[in-house]
């Protein structure tokens, strides 16, 4: 197994919001991958995006060890998601500063061959298979339910001006529902989690490419960011990267 994770707060964010956890165990071929993009003024983006993945990662890690089927890995990200919901809608009631807080999040739950995908917000799950990228998550965006609708195309929704307008995030309500898919992750295919500081500045056949060309997934990962950088660098930009293939933590 190979894995890589990288931060930046891009070229125009003074600081960055964003955060990624990986946990993996090579023993029971199981990892977990987390990205949240968080939202909010001052810190509360940061608060939000870091307590979210924190609280996340911790509901799922002791079940990293089990067996993992498809039924328990989708509880056991449900579970997770609704803990780290409450605890950042708990903490945004708590201090004026924090109010209207929330976080995007995209997490993968891999074992074996099969891995389970979750999503709340804008930021996105892809699926590499060495030739093609295929986006696996759907946009909790008002501009995604416009495209879906035929109301705008595909090249309008990169421009959009409300491109970054949301309609589910984590912790802004008591209560939010996360999408779940279910994918079989071949050996030489490579999973990549991002926040919309990647895909939002660079387009899917770049990002393919840019993987295809890296002998490894950090040198992906290095690449992937200058990518978003020389693509504007609008936002802070996050990405995770696993694939079974052979090779070492980068």
């Amino acid at each position: 197994m190979e894995w890589f994770g990288l931060t930046d707060k891009g070229r125009v964010r003074p600081t960055n919001q964003d955060i990624y956890q990986i946990e993996v165990r090579e023993p029971s071929e199981s990892a977990l991958l987390v990205v949240c993009d968080g939202m909010g003024g001052a810190n509360a983006g940061n608060v939000a995006s870091r307590f979210a993945a924190q609280v996340f990662v911790e509901e799922v890690r002791p079940q990293l060890d089990g067996e993992l089927g498809e039924k328990t890995r989708q509880q056991a990200l449900t579970a997770a998601l609704d803990a780290a919901n409450g605890t950042v809608f708990a903490l945004a009631g708590r201090q004026p500063e924090f109010r209207g807080m929330g976080t995007t999040l995209v997490a993968a739950l891999v074992k074996g061959e099969q891995a389970t995908i979750l999503n709340v917000g804008d930021s996105r799950a892809y699926l590499f298979d060495g030739e093609r990228l295929r986006q696996i998550t759907e946009d909790h965006s008002y501009v995604e339910e416009m495209r879906r609708q035929g109301r705008i195309t595909e090249a309008d929704a990169r421009t959009h001006p409300q491109k970054n307008l949301i309609t589910r995030a984590v912790g802004v309500e008591p209560d939010v529902e996360g999408d779940l898919f279910e994918v079989r992750l071949k050996e030489d295919e490579v999973l990549l989690l991002c926040s919309d500081g990647l895909s939002g500045m660079a387009e899917d056949a770049q990002i393919a490419q840019t993987i295809r060309s890296a002998k490894t997934l950090a040198l992906a990962g290095d690449a992937l960011l200058t990518l978003a950088l020389e693509g504007g660098g609008r936002d802070n930009i996050t990405v995770a990267l696993f694939t079974r293939g052979a090779g070492e933590e980068a």
